[in-house]
């Protein structure tokens, strides 16, 4: 991963846009580069464009939407932005966040309208943060169908995806301009492509142990739930080419992974109502926080492990959730119909067990608060039969990066923009600021596919206007 001179450098073939990565940004990007005018190509490491998106639910927040509409929601991109601000301790640019909390909806009605993506409002559940119900996910409520439908739009839209291709040097001018990139394939064999634009869409570093440890020490030892490949591409490209970087700390955690099976259980099954304990079958947090900064707490208890407690209410709930009902078929869930048995089947000590879910059930009855400050009021207690699941914390993507403006353009320390470098997704410093508290859950897809269509936009407005 480096930056070379552009001077005097050759190149074999030509596009007006390219786009490294074909996760949710680079394709979203893709389309809207399309929509504009412009040919595109997208280049991606793997054999099948899947990225971290693939392994996520695949659920994006958007304000104000036809489908809020629909459900007698009343909600707009304003009340989005201040959630945002509001999770983050006010710490993300406001502009950023004004943005992407602006275009999520229309971006979602586009794909929608124009590619047949058939979204649909989560309606039996709210999301820790949010004031409103905005999630919005395709029917299985996985990532991976948001990948292939996305994929299917790419194709059918005539935007060239050159898969098995490795980035490896991007060619610049000495006023930062980007002139191209050389890749390998497989084979060893390098190519060089010549471009008017460029969009970074080849997400954080999470995959990358030296700079998860330098930037996310706290994190350094946590099981890794994103891609491999994200190795940091556009942070080191952007760093050497002297772009700014902010909120190198800020990330995305879970505290809710089945161990040791790596399948990721929903958050539903806590914010309906069930709760954590740890090894000694005592519960250690408010669990309602959020499920990002909740990695750190677990990954703090005897051997990094919890165990998910909840019932079949919930669990009807969960089941909507593709990963859930692949963690059913895998045995990763454990049911009994009684506490004790419970905690005999996940080896707990039964009495301390037992006390803690017995004095859940009186919170609950009472609508009282527990010495971590979570108020159970309003919620139903648990019934039999009773489920668990054993879970540990982990990292899923970083959310510092490259500075951007409302356009996805890249922007210097002092605020002036690259003359056609864009970044989008995990590529580009999010809106969650610098610690795992601040992740708004969807705050990783929101920033994937807007700022991909606003990069995406101003891309193609930017290489059509060579022509005009």
């Amino acid at each position: 991963m480096s930056v070379r001179s552009a001077a005097g450098a050759a190149f074999g073939a030509e596009a007006p846009i390219v786009i490294v990565g074909a996760g949710a940004a680079g394709l979203v990007a893709a389309l809207a580069a399309r929509a504009g005018g412009a040919e595109v190509l997208v280049i991606e490491r793997d054999a099948i464009p899947r990225g971290s998106t693939a392994l996520s639910a695949g659920l994006i927040p958007a304000a104000g939407t036809r489908w809020q509409r629909e459900s007698g929601i009343e909600d707009n991109p304003q009340l989005f932005a201040a959630d945002i601000m509001m999770k983050a301790g006010g710490a993300p640019d406001p502009r950023l966040v004004e943005a992407v909390a602006r275009v999520a909806g229309p971006t979602l009605e586009c794909l929608a309208d124009a590619h047949r993506l058939p979204f649909s409002l989560v309606e039996n559940f709210c999301y820790p943060g949010h004031s409103r119900l905005r999630m919005h996910g395709l029917p299985s409520r996985s990532g991976a169908e948001l990948m292939d439908r996305l994929r299917e739009a790419a194709s059918a839209a005539g935007v060239e995806i050159l898969c098995d291709a490795e980035v490896t040097d991007l060619f610049a001018a000495s006023d930062g301009r980007v002139a191209g990139l050389a890749l390998v394939r497989p084979d060893g064999s390098e190519e060089r492509i010549a471009c008017r634009a460029m969009t970074l869409a080849c997400s954080g570093y999470g995959g990358n142990k030296a700079l998860v440890a330098c930037h996310i020490p706290e994190m350094a030892e946590a099981l890794y739930f994103g891609h491999l490949g994200n190795q940091g591409d556009a942070l080191v490209w952007g760093e050497a080419l002297g772009a700014a970087v902010r909120d190198l700390s800020g990330h995305q955690g879970h505290g809710s992974v089945a161990y040791p099976h790596g399948i990721l259980i929903t958050w539903a099954t806590v914010t309906e109502g069930g709760v954590q304990v740890n090894l000694k079958g005592r519960r250690f947090s408010d669990e309602t926080q959020g499920y990002s900064e909740q990695a750190a707490q677990v990954l703090a208890q005897p051997e990094g492990l919890a165990w998910t407690v909840f019932d079949e209410r919930i669990a009807a709930v969960a089941r909507q959730f593709e990963d859930f009902r692949k963690a059913e078929a895998a045995g990763v869930i454990i049911t009994a119909a009684g506490l004790a048995e419970l905690a005999g089947l996940a080896k707990l000590p039964v009495d301390s067990f037992v006390a803690t879910m017995e004095e859940v059930q009186r919170l609950k009855r009472e609508g009282g608060t527990d010495a971590f400050g979570r108020c159970f009021a309003g919620t139903p207690e648990l019934r039999p039969p009773f489920h668990s699941a054993r879970v540990t914390g982990a990292l899923f993507h970083s959310q510092g990066g490259l500075v951007v403006d409302g356009a996805g353009r890249v922007l210097r320390p002092d605020g002036s923009a690259f003359p056609n470098l864009f970044a989008a997704g995990g590529a580009a410093c999010g809106v969650s600021g610098p610690t795992a508290a601040g992740y708004l859950s969807g705050n990783g897809l929101l920033t994937a596919v807007a700022l991909g269509r606003l990069a995406g936009e101003a891309a193609a407005a930017l290489v059509t206007s060579f022509r005009a």
